[in-house]
């Protein structure tokens, strides 16, 4: 019987021929057509669109620009601006024209950006009136290879120049080789504990990503607020798009999201799970000011006896939650960090469905994830069809190193082949990440590697597991697990605006969730903080502070 959600064997088929992300862009301008592509704002913040082709055509003539300009191949081209329909257009220009793209997190600090930028050697830089500044500082920088800066404001004068040369015949951009082998990109990883480094990634490395994770999900109109330089983003939307040829609009400010996501109607969206945790508590948060927390209970209480038999009327029973989030949305594909099980189970109980996954830059970067059809909550799915999935060196309950191996698995590090060889054992990748899979062939994450906290007595506790028991406690926003003088420290930031008894409470729900664990897992001492934890451009913590 064929599962509901299952992709067409056809679809399959088709997609499984494309093999460069050049060819994504053909295949899906071909299958798109005049259909919308992309809704946004543009300079004047005023609502516009592209359809496939309308996009196409500025790819090649932006392309065939960078061409003239002496960008004929192979050379490193950064990309160092907001998100916006631009950043779009100069990714995938370089990308067709057989370039090498480097999108950069404007996030970092000044000397940071430069710094990857003259390690990464880049020939030329995009770069928008917010970060002229990093290209003052890079033009004085002793290494500094860029000879081209491109200023988005002028992209109109360069798409009607290189457009002007393909009226003329240049067909340099537009019919250039491309390999499945050549490199497309060099992204620097966030660093949580430690020196980014540049992840290369192969045309064959995020095609094969892609065509895995549109072969095994579906989805329609999306809206897209994570930043375009991250991987993630990539396979959830800038490529996946073409393959299912819907239409999606470019969130370019998250303080706006509320209202784009009503406007915009999203059937789905992809987000690190701070946006779902967010998103869940403010439901509940919502319900008691408004008086309907006991409402909203019982209807929790109706709607799980119903599903119990088969009867499912959760979108109905919680219409007034849907609608706030734009009355269409159905998925919202999860990753980046860990989710609490508990909001899986929440959303899903509102009949929104968090389709949870595992990757990492190294990996294009998707690894793992769970399907509409076959899923466990508190897992992060089976492995991709790009790839293999094996748990090293495993412990009484199962939990090991994920070694990963596939096409999806990146080539190396930038100019490091020590660090290359230490993350390699011979085809399989050592992700530096704990996990187990369980009889299904489920992976669950349990923690990092790096952070795994080894005590005196030989045992070794991951810091992740304990942080998701404790995070459940209510008004626990923040909380931090690690080792000092051989006893496990619990660090926590409270939402003492909601909860002013927080502070007081804290011990007695610590010891709770301690009388749940083993006794080398237990918290044996507790901190509060007044301010947030400070964190990565991709909102992890950083632990090593």
């Amino acid at each position: 019987m064929k599962k509901k959600y299952e992709i067409s064997p056809e679809l399959i088929k088709e997609i499984s021929q494309l093999k460069t992300l050049k060819d994504i862009i053909i295949y899906g301008t071909k299958k798109g057509g005049d259909n919308r592509q992309f809704v946004f704002l543009n300079a004047e913040k005023v609502p516009d669109e592209r359809s496939f082709n309308e996009t196409y055509s500025e790819i090649c003539a932006l392309g065939t620009y960078y061409y003239l300009k002496g960008m004929n191949g192979k050379k490193k081209i950064a990309i160092l601006a907001e998100n916006s329909y631009e950043w779009i257009v100069a990714y995938y220009a370089t990308l067709i024209g057989g370039n090498i793209s480097m999108p950069m997190d404007i996030k970092l600090s000044v000397d940071e950006l430069v710094s990857q930028l003259v390690r990464g050697e880049c020939d030329a830089v995009v770069f928008t009136e917010k970060t002229r500044r990093v290209i003052d500082s890079l033009k004085n920088t002793e290494g500094c290879r860029a000879k081209e800066f491109f200023f988005i404001p002028d992209f109109p004068e360069y798409k009607k120049q290189g457009q002007a040369a393909i009226d003329g015949g240049n067909r340099e951009c537009t019919d250039a080789v491309i390999m499945p082998e050549d490199l497309a990109c060099i992204v620097y990883t966030s660093g949580t504990t430690g020196p980014s480094k540049g992840v290369m990634l192969t045309h064959k490395n995020i095609t094969s990503d892609v065509v895995a994770s549109c072969s095994v999900q579906s989805g329609k109109q999306a809206i897209g607020f994570l930043p375009l330089n991250h991987t993630f983003c990539w396979v959830g939307a800038l490529f996946s798009g073409y393959i299912l040829a819907e239409w999606g609009y470019i969130c370019d400010s998250l303080k706006d999201i509320q209202k784009d996501i009503q406007t915009y109607h999203p059937q789905n969206f992809s987000a690190v799970p701070l946006v779902v945790t967010t998103i869940y508590d403010r439901i509940w948060r919502t319900a008691r000011k408004t008086g309907k927390e006991e409402l909203l209970k019982k209807g929790l209480k109706i709607s799980r006896a119903l599903m119990k038999v088969g009867i499912d009327r959760r979108r109905k029973i919680f219409k007034t939650i849907i609608d706030n989030l734009g009355g269409e949305l159905e998925i919202i594909v999860c990753g980046g960090a860990n989710l609490d099980p508990k909001y899986e189970t929440g959303m899903f109980d509102f009949g929104i469905q968090i389709i949870n996954g595992y990757g990492m830059t190294e990996c294009s970067p998707a690894v793992t994830c769970n399907r509409r059809d076959d899923y466990k909550i508190g897992s992060v799915g089976k492995p991709l069809p790009c790839c293999e999935v094996k748990i090293v060196d495993p412990d009484e309950f199962g939990v090991g190193e994920i070694y990963v191996r596939g096409d999806n698995v990146m080539v190396g590090y930038y100019n490091d082949p020590e660090a290359t060889a230490e993350v390699f054992d011979g085809e399989w990748l050592k992700t530096g990440d704990y996990g187990r899979i369980d009889e299904d062939g489920f992976l669950f994450f349990v923690g990092r590697k790096k952070n795994l906290i080894v005590l005196s007595n030989g045992k070794n506790v991951s810091p992740e597991e304990i942080e998701d028991r404790l995070i459940c406690i209510d008004y626990v926003t923040e909380v931090l697990v690690y080792q000092k003088d051989d006893r496990i420290y619990a660090e926590f930031f409270l939402n003492e605006e909601e909860y002013p008894d927080a502070r007081e409470r804290l011990d007695g729900d610590v010891k709770k969730i301690n009388e749940s664990l083993p006794s080398f897992k237990r918290v044996t001492k507790i901190k509060i903080r007044d301010t947030e934890f400070e964190k990565t451009t991709t909102m992890k913590i950083v632990r090593n502070k």
